[in-house]
């Protein structure tokens, strides 16, 4: 699969989430943001997150994913302050 491939699956699953997703054809690492995740514990973030893609990796289209899921408070935290 290619990693926009994923990111379309990951973006029609979750319309509303910003994703950038990278890898190498069979691993991917997706960094997903969405307001959707608020208030949910991160193995749940994650469960959103795999069942956009559930189909792909039963089948072994998608062989390993790797799941970065914030909110955009949780990003707009994690991002580096510019001073």
């Amino acid at each position: 699969m290619e990693t926009e491939a994923v990111a379309r699956l990951i973006r029609d699953g979750l319309p509303e989430a910003e994703v950038q997703v990278t890898g190498d054809g069979s691993h991917f690492e997706a960094s997903v943001i969405s307001a959707a995740f608020e208030g949910l514990t991160p193995i749940k973030k994650q469960r959103l997150v795999m069942d956009t893609v559930r189909e792909q990796i039963t089948s072994g289209e998608l062989h390993a994913l790797s799941i970065k899921a914030l909110t955009p408070a949780q990003a707009a935290a994690a991002e580096p302050s510019l001073s």
